[in-house]
């Protein structure tokens, strides 16, 4: 549970895993365009890698709203 809620670990996997392959463009920017786009043409495999890049940014989300509702009932 540590590894969730150490900040340097989930930046660290958002620059790597949620943002590769860097060139042309990375990966979840270009899932989250179609999707934005209607999805049209989407298998499984698209959902999968949108929730497979999108996943640390998820984790570094919630760990910021942990953050900050801990600090407002203090």
């Amino acid at each position: 549970m540590k590894l969730l809620n150490d900040w340097r670990i989930l930046i660290l996997l958002c620059l790597t895993l949620g943002l590769a392959p860097f060139f042309p463009e990375p990966h979840l920017w270009g899932k989250l365009k179609w999707l934005a786009g209607g999805a049209e043409g989407m298998q499984a495999a698209d959902w999968f890698d949108i929730l497979l890049h999108g996943f640390p940014f998820v984790l570094i989300l919630r760990l910021l709203i942990i953050r900050l509702f801990l600090k407002s009932k203090n």
